[in-house]
C-alpha cells in the first residue's frame, strides 16, 4: 500500500463543500503511466490520467483509464508519485481510497484496482458492485 496517498480538493469550479477524494497509486503503476505518457507525442503540461467508473462489465461497474490534455470543470486533480489524476464527481464516491497498482504475472500484465469501496466483483476482476 502507498505511505503516501494524494488527497485533493475539487478544481476552483466546483463548490468549496464537495468532499476530498483519496486515490493512490503504486510506484509500479506510476512508472507505467509515466511511461506511456512519454511515448505520446504532443501531450501538453495539463495532460494527466483519467480515472473513471462506468456503468458495465458483470457486476455493474467497470474502471476505465484514459489520458486526456487536461481536466474538465468539476473534476477532482490529484497528483501521486508524479502522475496528474482526473477523477470526476461521478466517480469520486466509487473511488475514495482506491489504490491503483501494476502487476505482471503468467497470465500477463495490466492495472489492478484495491478498492475498498467494493461490496462485490466479478471472477475476471474487471468489473465490481458497490
Amino acid at each position: 500500500m502507498s505511505a503516501n496517498p494524494a488527497t485533493t480538493t475539487p478544481t476552483a469550479t466546483t463548490a468549496p463543500s464537495a468532499p476530498a477524494v483519496n486515490l493512490s497509486v503504486t510506484e509500479p503503476a506510476a512508472g507505467e503511466i509515466k511511461k506511456f505518457m512519454t511515448s505520446e507525442e504532443g501531450l501538453p503540461e495539463t495532460a494527466g490520467l483519467r480515472v473513471r467508473v462506468v456503468p458495465g462489465g458483470c457486476s455493474g461497474f467497470q474502471y476505465s483509464l484514459n489520458i486526456e490534455e487536461a481536466s474538465r470543470e468539476g473534476d477532482f486533480v490529484l497528483d501521486d508519485k508524479g502522475v496528474r489524476l482526473f477523477v470526476d464527481m461521478f466517480s469520486a464516491q466509487y473511488l475514495n481510497g482506491v489504490e491503483i497498482d501494476y502487476v505482471t504475472n503468467v497470465m500477463g500484465s495490466g492495472f489492478t484496482f484495491t478498492n475498498p469501496n467494493a461490496t462485490g466483483s466479478c471472477g475476471c476482476g474487471s468489473s465490481f458492485t458497490a
